[in-house]
């Protein structure tokens, strides 16, 4: 008859009729189903292991044999966990798998009636099965008496066969077949050969105890546990020190090195052979000897040369960075007519966000090469590149050499990640260290302190990244070529959206049908939830959106009302608003980018003084004292203006640091605003350099500046006019929405903004 009952999936756990168990449930799933089956299966479960390694097994890979358990006690503990105690009662066939409830496994099950046997063949099992078992409990001196007496008197097959499975020292694993057997011939057959290889088991470390016993000497418990370990790994065939010494020289002889090189790897393997096998030196020398014979010293990955392949392949993976693309060709072009040729040593720089690490995955997949990165952002030990030498305790090798290990390769990609990070102090100057490692008139030869033997970086391509390039040591910039990879407009991360990120998290998704979201929606999102240099935080926010469209079960087409659904925690408000006079707003090129921001003036009665406040560097700080003595001596403010006055100046977004003097021009706007009492345009910003004569001179980041305010809302920018050639890396879809004005002089922007003649 057929009947409905709770499941329990339990991996590795077995458990057989007649047998008891404690068992811990930490899940709430668990916990919940014994509670369903104390109100309504009698508190009864059943039982069922599932086979393979997956975490959530599918229904059709379940057993079709469990054992119905009766739950004798449950005990709530003090850290959450629920003590079960199971009794197997039977093995059931289960029919079909349910669905209880949402997280909850039904089964329908019914009793299982096996063909009863011949009695006479039933006999011969019988009396096989206990003649083994009893081999076996002269054999093992951990069999209880109460075990062979719960044996000896009973007669039923069945009973015998679970029984003897369940005090067998067997693991889960060999187990797991008898209790998925639901007939107990066959499980009897298995018995009895898995007693007899327990027996040959058991006899075997007799053996080894015989033999290591002849060898003992009371006063020698040492010697004892040597010789039996000796016995041990002679019977399981593991190698004597001589044969790990012959596998060295054999490796040795693989190997081709210089001369003095091999010599002195000849001299630590004759030095390790004789070594005594107590020395504590012994295993400090094996370590090494891992380490320098198995170094790919001849090893190089098959690299591919072919330009239009590599670039297709870059092309696939990564959108637009023409410059970096171009460079990798260049270099192939070159390999191709000389070998020998080598790598360039390229610094990509630019925000976090737009690829620098991703590229150089994708050069290095392109081009056939292992990758490896390492990085060193606030690394200020050198021997955390260069090793260790081998009498400290703990010596190990670099990074470098580590990455060469496991790349197995002499010619990977190694990634040298935020080199603008790193710091010198009195533990080293990492950076110079850097320099020995990446030029390639001295790398040929790197020499690091744990192997002690000069290895061939020539082969290795070596890529640094870098946010700032001001910030990239002095004694490294000359040797690098730097490749600045700028911020994206709103174009460029509308086309990444639609050919890159979007297929990714669809095919990560495993989704079938796709969103729909149009341009204009895309760019609705980009604007108002992404304002970033790069496409990381996109990509975060697209994926939001995915995951949450998938799960609502809603409609796949999104606008840009329903983005507000969908991502009503993500929306970044930027307001850029001026109501009051004394306040401009300004550009700066950071680490992370270009932004927006303002500056405020407050002027008030007080002692004369400057007051500059927010997250600011040096140079920016002497940028104010600069705009001030221009706007006094050409007059442009009076005595009176600030005579016993206190001016305080404050910059915005204290969470970014400031720095440099590309703020000069939005400083002295801000002063005049406020002794003018003029206000200034909401939708008007400024970025330039202000000199002691009123010259606005060029600055820096042009490219991130301009985006930051289109990306704000921003119409009217001023910019040098020695920044004008800087223009045509911006696309025209941009620069058509917005008024730039190229300015050479303050009088220009104070003519237009205050309506006034410098004298």
């Amino acid at each position: 008859m057929d009947y409905t009952i709770l499941v329990m999936l339990m991996k590795d756990l077995v458990i057989l009729p007649y047998q008891e168990i404690k068992i811990e449930l930490k899940d709430e799933i668990s916990k919940k189903i014994v509670k369903i089956a104390n109100k309504k299966f009698a508190n009864r479960i059943l039982i069922v292991s599932p086979s393979g390694n997956e975490l959530e097994p599918s229904i059709e890979d379940l057993p079709k044999i469990g054992v119905v358990s009766l739950i004798k006690s449950k005990l709530e503990l003090s850290n959450g966990n629920l003590r079960l105690t199971l009794k197997g009662e039977k093995r059931v066939k289960i029919c079909e798998y349910t669905s209880y409830s949402d997280d909850i496994i039904s089964a329908s099950v019914m009793d299982i009636n096996l063909p009863k046997l011949e009695e006479n063949g039933k006999e011969v099992v019988k009396k096989k099965l206990k003649d083994t078992l009893n081999e076996y409990i002269d054999a093992s001196p951990n069999i209880t008496n109460s075990i062979v007496s719960m044996i000896k008197d009973n007669e039923d097959l069945d009973f015998l066969t679970d029984a003897i499975t369940t005090f067998l020292p067997l693991k889960p694993q060999k187990k797991m077949p008898y209790m998925v057997e639901a007939n107990y011939e066959k499980r009897a057959i298995n018995l009895i050969k898995d007693i007899k290889l327990e027996i040959k088991y058991l006899k075997l470390e007799e053996k080894i105890e015989n033999r290591v016993e002849m060898r003992l000497s009371k006063e020698q418990e040492e010697y004892y546990l040597k010789e039996k370990l000796k016995e041990i790994e002679s019977v399981l065939g593991i190698k004597d020190e001589n044969e790990n010494v012959r596998v060295y020289y054999d490796r040795l002889n693989e190997l081709t090195l210089e001369k003095k090189t091999k010599e002195k790897l000849e001299g630590e393997i004759k030095k390790l052979e004789r070594m005594s096998t107590s020395s504590p030196e012994k295993a400090s020398l094996q370590s090494y000897l891992d380490w320098v014979l198995y170094l790919p010293w001849n090893i190089s990955s098959k690299e591919n040369l072919n330009a239009k392949k590599v670039m297709s392949s870059l092309n696939k993976s990564h959108y637009g960075l023409t410059k970096i693309k171009n460079r990798v060709i260049d270099y192939l072009n070159v390999k191709n007519l000389n070998n020998d040729i080598p790598s360039p040593i390229i610094c990509l720089v630019g925000p976090p966000g737009v690829g620098k690490t991703t590229i150089t995955k994708s050069i290095a997949s392109s081009l056939n090469r292992e990758f490896y990165k390492i990085s060193v952002g606030g690394l200020n030990d050198s021997t955390e590149l260069i090793g260790s030498r081998r009498t400290y305790l703990g010596a190990l090798p670099g990074k470098i050499i580590e990455a060469l290990k496991k790349c197995n390769t002499n010619n990977p990609v190694i990634l040298i990640d935020e080199v603008d990070k790193m710091v010198k102090d009195f533990k080293g100057d990492p950076a110079s260290t850097l320099l020995d490692i990446l030029d390639s008139t001295q790398n040929k030869y790197f020499t690091d302190y744990y192997i002690e033997e000069p290895f061939d970086l020539s082969k290795v391509m070596f890529v640094l990244t870098a946010n700032e390039i001001s910030n990239i040591p002095y004694t490294l910039i000359d040797r690098l070529e730097v490749i600045e990879l700028s911020s994206y407009n709103v174009y460029e991360k509308l086309d990444i959206a639609k050919k890159y990120l979007l297929p990714s998290i669809y095919n990560e998704f495993n989704l079938t049908k796709k969103l729909v979201i149009k341009d204009d929606t895309l760019m609705y999102l980009i604007n108002n939830y992404t304002r970033e240099s790069g496409v990381r935080n996109l990509k975060r926010v697209l994926r939001t959106l995915v995951t949450k469209v998938v799960s609502s079960k809603s409609s796949y087409t999104i606008t840009t009302k329903s983005l507000s659904k969908y991502l009503e925690d993500l929306k970044e408000e930027v307001n850029i608003n001026i109501t009051y006079p004394g306040v401009v707003n300004a550009l700066a090129y950071t680490p992370l980018g270009g932004i927006t921001f303002k500056v405020e003036c407050s002027i008030y009665e007080g002692k004369e003084e400057i007051i500059v406040t927010g997250s600011l560097g040096d140079v920016l700080k002497e940028s104010v004292m600069v705009g001030l003595s221009y706007l006094k001596e050409n007059n442009l403010i009076s005595k009176d203006d600030v005579k016993d006055k206190t001016i305080h100046l404050h910059f915005l977004d204290a969470s970014t640091k400031k720095e440099g003097p590309s703020c000069g021009v939005s400083i002295i706007t801000a002063i005049l605003s406020k002794i003018k009492n003029v206000i200034i345009d909401s939708k008007t910003t400024f970025t330039g350099e202000i000199s002691l004569k009123g010259d606005i001179l060029k600055v820096g980041g042009i490219k991130e500046k301009i985006i930051a305010a289109y990306n704000a809302g921003i119409k009217t920018i001023y910019i040098p006019l020695d920044n004008a050639s800087d223009l045509k890396e911006i696309p025209k879809k941009i620069l058509d929405k917005l008024e730039i004005k190229k300015v050479s002089k303050y009088s220009d922007i104070y003519k237009e903004i205050f309506k006034n003649n410098i004298a």
